[in-house]
């Protein structure tokens, strides 16, 4: 198969620091991606400044999606990113993610019609996140000190084909920090759904609707490492809300976003 044109959605909200190591390791890339989109849930004019320094640098075109400050959208956002992307496959993740050199390489290696990946991710403590941003390293090894659940963090490509069917069928385990998907698949189900706010379970609720429209889940392991760096959580106060309506699409089998890229009256 060709290799598919491919759109990077990077997530942020008022983290520069943490949005600059992972853009350095976007830049890093053995391949890189058509375009990087800056997904930003309200930040404010400093993580502007930044994305418009980095835009420079960059080898492939920036854009900064941005949308007002009214509270923890991240559907929302992505929303407008994905209606936004020129790529014929978007992958995803989150500004506060360090990928491993091949990162986008091995998810342009899984792309396959009629299918979304999902990845995992590697977590860092504390002191390693301290250590990251003070020198703005972002050669991270998996077996170093400070590096949770290393064996996330190991690229094995002939292993990878053998977990591709891991939890195939369920929806709940994706996250949108590690996710790959066809543009066209993401249209077909209307994006995320903005119902959902606040932190959590708009990714798996999407994943549920792909899997009911008929699109397969495929899992990455061993391949498009990303590397967690340690911050404070968001509050989970609206996740039992949240659970629900992902409950609701798994139960009902739904595959539209009625709140989704497109909105109800512009149908």
């Amino acid at each position: 198969m060709t290799r598919p044109s491919s759109s990077l959605i990077v997530t942020t909200y008022n983290s520069p620091r943490f949005l600059e190591l992972s853009m350095r390791s976007v830049f890093n890339q053995r391949m890189l991606p058509d375009e990087i989109l800056v997904a930003d849930d309200g930040s404010g004019e400093e993580t502007r400044m930044l994305v418009e320094e980095l835009a420079v640098e960059s080898f492939v075109p920036v854009r900064h999606i941005w949308q007002p400050d009214e509270g923890f959208r991240a559907g929302a956002i992505r929303n407008r990113a994905i209606e936004a992307a020129k790529g014929e496959y978007i992958i995803q993740i989150d500004g506060d993610m360090i990928l491993h050199p091949a990162f986008v390489k091995d998810h342009i290696a899984m792309a396959k019609r009629g299918t979304f990946v999902c990845g995992s991710r590697v977590m860092l403590d504390r002191n390693l996140t301290e250590t990251i941003l003070n020198t703005g390293r972002i050669d991270l090894k998996p077996g170093e000190e400070g590096i949770k659940s290393p064996i996330n963090g190991r690229r094995m490509k002939l292993l990878t084909p053998f977990f591709a069917r891991y939890k195939a069928s369920d929806g709940t385990y994706a996250r949108s920090c590690n996710m790959a998907c066809w543009r066209d698949d993401l249209m077909l189900v209307n994006g995320y759904n903005e119902d959902i706010r606040g932190w959590g379970r708009e990714d798996s609720e999407l994943s549920w609707r792909l899997i009911n429209a008929g699109v397969k889940k495929r899992f990455l392991k061993f391949g498009a490492i990303q590397y967690h760096l340690d911050h404070k959580e968001n509050s989970k106060d609206l996740d039992p809300r949240n659970i629900e309506l992902m409950e609701r699409t798994r139960r009902e089998k739904l595959t539209w976003a009625k709140n989704g890229i497109i909105k109800a009256d512009e149908r």
